[in-house]
C-alpha cells in the first residue's frame, strides 16, 4: 500500500508541483487550498502524512495543527510544516503545537522525500 499524503497549501503552483513530485515518487496525494478545506480532507482521506503551509487565508497552519490534534483518529498523523516562515519563534511555536518536522521553502526534492520517509518510518515504529 502506498502512503497517502495531504498537502495544504494556498499557492496553487507550488501545491500542484508538490502533488506531481510526490505522485511520481509513488505516493497517493490529495490537496487543499486552505486550512478549512484541509481539515475536511483529513477526515475524508485519513492521510498518513500532512504537509502544511503556515501563511494561508482563513485559517493558518498553526490553527490547522491545533484542530488536528483534537481529533482522536487524526492526532497521531505526522505533520510537516513547509513554509517560508524562518523565524525561530515560528519554528518553536510549530514544534510546541506538535509538528513533527519543519521545512523551509524552497525545499529540495530529496529533503522533502527524506522527511516524509522519516515520518512514515517513525509512525510505523510507534504503531508497532
Amino acid at each position: 500500500m502506498n502512503a497517502k499524503i495531504l498537502i495544504i497549501e494556498d499557492e496553487e503552483r507550488l501545491r500542484n508541483n508538490l502533488k506531481e513530485l510526490l505522485e511520481l515518487s509513488g505516493y497517493t496525494v490529495a490537496t487543499a487550498e486552505d486550512g478549512e478545506n484541509g481539515i475536511e480532507g483529513m477526515n475524508i482521506i485519513q492521510p498518513d502524512v500532512i504537509i502544511c503551509d503556515i501563511n494561508m487565508p482563513f485559517m493558518d497552519g498553526f490553527d490547522v495543527l491545533e484542530v488536528l490534534r483534537l481529533y482522536p483518529t487524526l492526532k497521531d498523523i505526522p505533520f510537516i510544516f513547509l513554509t517560508a516562515k524562518t523565524e525561530e519563534s515560528d519554528v518553536k511555536k510549530g514544534m510546541e503545537l506538535g509538528a513533527n518536522e519543519y521545512l523551509f521553502k524552497p525545499v529540495r526534492k530529496q529533503d522533502l522525500l527524506d522527511t516524509i520517509k522519516r515520518c512514515l518510518d517513525n509512525r510505523k515504529i510507534a504503531n508497532g
